[in-house]
């Protein structure tokens, strides 16, 4: 069974992009790179999540119809 998914090899301008394609290439990087670099400032800034509601109450018996 051959698989239908291209491979970088196959790609015809893989090694060899040029104008807009190229353009397009290095600015879903370059945006991913700063959506990353933004999200990790976010979680350092506002820390880890602590508002977890304690809960002091024991199941002793559960019901059942």
């Amino acid at each position: 069974m051959k698989d239908n998914e291209p491979t970088l090899s196959s790609i015809e301008d893989y090694d060899t992009l040029k104008g807009s394609k190229k353009r397009i290439v290095w600015s879903v990087i370059i945006i991913g790179l700063f959506i990353g670099a933004l999200l990790a400032g976010a979680k350092l800034y506002f820390g880890d999540a602590h508002d977890a509601l304690p809960t002091a109450d024991a199941i002793n018996k559960v019901p059942m119809k």
